[in-house]
């Protein structure tokens, strides 16, 4: 039998600083708000353990679908988190050691029984980047290392790679390297400290000049019906929004539904009911875990309304 009502709290950066536009956190607001559910705001400095038990500072929130008046909040008030139905975090990165501590904050909610999206523990473990090394069918030739003479030889064999920070998000720290590129060396020294810290470096794949990054977004498990094509601009390699690439929905093909059955049930097994995989030209680069987007764009050029499918599996979870 479904709950009548559903409390349902989100972690998030501030809600007054969001492109309402384009922001997905604010699509599940409305798509939570508009089954009646409670909606609770706070964000990761509301958190707290006190003696092992996980508290929040939340407010009520009221959201609309506006671009300049999406938002009331209400009068603050401390809640055991535990005993909330769910919580959303949708806290961008970094992926910091303050990122950690809030997973810990947020599993001893989980651990008093509040659903938690995406689950925390997940949320530590798959590094969106090298998680990929789980499923290498999927992915172009990768290879994670911090040493600089096998990052040379990666590019001597390839000849066109990526190489990019394991921590960053938004196409930020990424470079595209040919072989005789002058800069490698430098490029590899920057990346890893001089051999201090892991990078990760890709076969690049020419695909993404006109097929562009494409976000598939999986919910509990299941694609959603488009995918939404990051296209790099004329002076720009990245296929990231936030760098300038121009977003353009379409269908899902084959390709990206195989890529889905391969990834999809361990991420359901996991807990992991909203991911997002990055393919280019066929092949899986990234697996977002922690705040993927794309939504509200395809929302626009679809009539979807995808944000409402995570609610349904967040409900079937409930019970």
């Amino acid at each position: 039998m479904a709950r009548e009502t559903v409390r349902l709290a989100v972690v998030m950066d501030p809600i007054d600083h969001i492109k309402p536009a384009k922001d997905t956190t604010l699509a599940m607001m409305l798509a939570a708000q508009k089954r009646g559910w409670e909606v609770l705001y706070l964000e990761q400095a509301d958190m707290w353990l006190d003696n092992g038990v996980a508290w929040g500072r939340v407010r009520p929130a009221t959201v609309r679908d506006s671009l300049t008046d999406w938002y009331t909040l209400g009068e603050p008030g401390a809640v055991r988190l535990g005993t909330l139905d769910a919580i959303l975090m949708r806290k961008d990165p970094p992926f910091d050691m303050e990122y950690i501590y809030t997973t810990y904050i947020l599993e001893r909610a989980e651990t008093e029984g509040a659903l938690l999206v995406n689950r925390p523990q997940g949320l530590r473990d798959m590094n969106e980047k090298v998680y990929t090394a789980w499923f290498p069918e999927c992915c172009a030739p990768t290879l994670i290392t911090r040493n600089m003479d096998q990052m040379r030889a990666f590019l001597a064999q390839h000849e066109h790679i990526v190489c990019k920070p394991l921590y960053g998000m938004g196409g930020r720290s990424i470079f595209v390297i040919r072989q005789g590129d002058k800069n490698a060396s430098v490029i590899f020294e920057t990346m890893t400290d001089y051999g201090s810290h892991y990078a990760i470096v890709q076969k690049y794949l020419p695909d993404i000049v006109t097929g562009g990054d494409a976000r598939v977004l999986v919910i509990d498990g299941e694609p959603a019906p488009y995918a939404l094509a990051r296209i790099p601009s004329a002076t720009d390699n990245r296929g990231n929004l936030a760098a300038g690439a121009k977003g353009e929905g379409r269908p899902l093909n084959d390709r990206d539904r195989w890529l889905v059955s391969q990834i999809g049930p361990k991420l359901r097994e996991r807990g992991m009911l909203f991911v997002g995989l990055d393919v280019i030209g066929g092949y899986v680069t990234e697996i977002n875990v922690t705040s993927p987007t794309g939504v509200r764009e395809l929302d626009k050029q679809f009539k979807t309304d995808i944000a409402s499918l995570l609610m349904d599996a967040i409900a079937k979870r409930l019970g």
